[in-house]
């Protein structure tokens, strides 16, 4: 079926797809026995599948990556598709409204993306009241994905993480500290180990200061250095923090098929030409920590092969986005057929 309508959704603009694709699934689901239908078209559990990672009770390893639903709109629809968690985000504390349009770009000779959204969403108490009056609470683990306004200085981003945690702690199974998107002016630097430690042991004191604590992970680039892989190593053992997610979008334009007039586009690059260097630091941080945290791979999946190559490269769960845009929802149970055997 997507086959059929992948090529209409693909004439609209990104984003005007990406609403009338979400906009689809809240329509199917208002509809008597709509939601028992798609969960019947896309479901596949078996007992194989489940993962017990930082505490936590995965149905299956497979989740959808941050930026799909920033708002926390989608989820009860996202559920029935399949997934064995979902992340929202990226949440700010206050509503902003992105980098200007056009922000997303399709890479169609490359199976891949290009975005510079700026972490466009409607902030962290709006997010925080959807999740609370959720119709399917409970039937999958949520994740926050936080990060800070544009307009807040670095040496005060630290308040906006804060003021996420919070609002957000409620609702949500496990936290990521995104400081690797390359849309946000700076962001980036914040991936440095002095500012990188301040803000995870704060938000660890923080944590740790409720009865409840909530697992809090690490969003990192794939840009980077092995030198510094060594020191998220360093910086997520000293801090006690519960993993990494390995890896955000890409600033590097290499080996791209695609015409110049799209590759020359700025913002972060997913799909297929990540595959292989997300890859690889999945590989390096396992191998390089012995396998001391657990690390959620994302990056270029696009098939259950690329799934089951980032899982034996040491992820304990993966992530999908431009592989569910290129592949459509079926990619969700493939995968996880294929993980059964």
């Amino acid at each position: 079926m997507y086959k059929l309508v992948k090529p209409l959704f693909f004439l609209m603009n990104p984003e005007v797809a990406h609403h009338r694709v979400t906009g689809g699934l809240k329509a199917v689901n208002k509809i008597w026995g709509g939601s028992q239908l798609v969960k019947a078209a896309f479901h596949y559990e078996h007992p194989s599948l489940e993962r017990k990672v930082f505490g936590l009770t995965f149905k299956n390893p497979v989740g959808l990556a941050a930026g799909f639903d920033k708002n926390a709109d989608y989820v009860d629809e996202l559920i029935d598709l399949g997934f064995g968690f979902i992340e929202i985000g990226t949440v700010t504390p206050r509503p902003q409204p992105g980098n200007p349009q056009p922000r997303m770009f399709r890479l169609t000779a490359d199976e891949a993306l290009i975005n510079r959204m700026g972490f466009n969403n409607l902030g962290a108490e709006v997010a925080a009241t959807k999740l609370k009056f959720l119709k399917k609470r409970g039937q999958v683990i949520i994740g926050g994905n936080i990060g800070k306004n544009k307009t807040t200085p670095n040496e005060e981003a630290v308040n906006d993480y804060i003021k996420c945690f919070d609002a957000l702690f409620d609702v949500v199974d496990y936290f990521v500290v995104n400081v690797s998107s390359p849309n946000t002016p700076g962001l980036r630097d914040l991936q440095e180990k002095e500012p990188l430690m301040h803000i995870l042991n704060t938000l660890q004191q923080r944590n740790l200061k409720n009865d409840i604590s909530r697992p809090i992970l690490l969003k990192i680039a794939p840009d980077l250095t092995d030198s510094q892989l060594d020191d998220i190593i360093e910086i997520v053992q000293r801090t006690g923090i519960a993993g990494v997610i390995a890896t955000n979008t890409t600033i590097s334009r290499e080996g791209l098929h695609t015409s110049p007039t799209l590759t020359k586009e700025t913002g972060g690059l997913s799909g297929k030409p990540l595959t292989k260097r997300s890859t690889e630091v999945i590989r390096y941080l396992s191998e390089k920590s012995n396998r001391a945290f657990p690390i959620i791979g994302v990056g270029g999946i696009h098939s259950a092969s690329d799934a089951q190559e980032k899982l034996a490269a040491g992820a304990s769960l993966i992530q999908i986005y431009t592989g569910f845009i290129y592949e459509g929802p079926a990619l969700v149970k493939r995968i996880c057929k294929a993980l059964v055997g």
